[in-house]
């Protein structure tokens, strides 16, 4: 049998957030959470290079001033994906969409109000089931139901992974593009906009330098918080004078600096939507 790395990861309840942030930062395909009857969380992060994961473990330590204790080990190597699918449920994102695997899309008649969306879980970013696709997904919603956002509109979708906030927008009657550097992303959003019967989402490989010169009613980007900063000029250059800009897939104490980049380009402050430590900045 093939062996692959694991790392066990145990910190108290004080360093949870830290700790999760290091991760979400530098783990991009995922780990396990257990909490402990002791009070601690276990992260569990499977890998095949053993120096990721100790490169991974030194930062931890860095970060969180040695309070994590860790260990590597080897074991047989599984059927991830198979064995994930069992943990994978639908999940409730604000008021306005459901998110669900294919194989439980009978699920989404128990939710009758919501724009169900479809999403085939692979190594892209973006299952619902990460604080920060729900964030977005759930200021997205608000803006459609208040009127903000309408039918017709266009919206650019950066950093679009498996595709999720531009299905749920054309679902809602809007159209637009995703555009992503990793090309792994663009072929699961493409994979999940057929599952979802999309056909007004361009879903191409590229960056804001790749999207086209026009000016968008939405712009939204769930990605890290260094890249908003480089990207403040150009994406608030995308976004129309009576448009929307909504910015995820940062920590809220991440949230001064990105807005600052912003503020800096001449938008006024923005509103800001804080889900345990992350937080989205809202320019609506």
């Amino acid at each position: 049998m093939e062996t692959i790395f694991r790392l066990d990861i145990l910190v108290d309840e004080e360093n949870y957030d830290r700790a999760l942030g290091v991760l979400t930062l530098l783990v991009n395909f995922g780990w396990e959470e257990s909490s402990l009857t002791t009070g601690q969380t276990r992260f569990r992060v499977h890998c095949e290079n053993e120096g990721f994961l100790r490169d991974l473990a030194r930062e931890l330590e860095i970060r969180l001033g040695g309070c994590a204790e860790w260990g590597i080990m080897t074991e047989e190597k599984e059927d991830w994906l198979a064995a994930w699918r069992e943990y994978f449920t639908p999940v409730c994102c604000g008021k306005l969409f459901l998110v669900l695997p294919p194989w439980l899309v009978e699920s989404q008649a128990s939710h009758p109000d919501r724009i169900p969306i479809l999403i085939e879980p692979k190594s892209a970013f973006g299952t619902g089931q990460h604080a920060t696709t729900a964030l977005c997904l759930s200021v997205l919603g608000e803006l459609l139901s208040s009127g903000r956002l309408q039918p017709g509109q266009e919206f650019l979708d950066l950093g679009t992974g498996t595709g999720i906030l531009g299905i749920g927008c054309c679902k809602a009657g809007m159209h637009g593009i995703g555009l992503d550097i990793d090309p792994l992303s663009i072929e699961n959003a493409r994979e999940n906009r057929a599952l979802n019967g999309v056909k007004d989402f361009e879903v191409a490989q590229g960056s804001i330098g790749d999207a086209p010169a026009r000016a968008f009613d939405l712009v939204i980007a769930n990605i890290l918080a260094r890249p908003l900063i480089e990207m403040a000029p150009s994406l608030a250059a995308a976004k129309k004078p009576d448009g929307c800009l909504v910015l995820c897939g940062l920590l809220a104490v991440q949230a001064d600096n990105v807005e600052k980049a912003f503020r800096e380009q001449g938008l006024p402050a923005a509103r800001r939507v804080v889900e345990g430590e992350w937080c989205a900045l809202v320019w609506s």
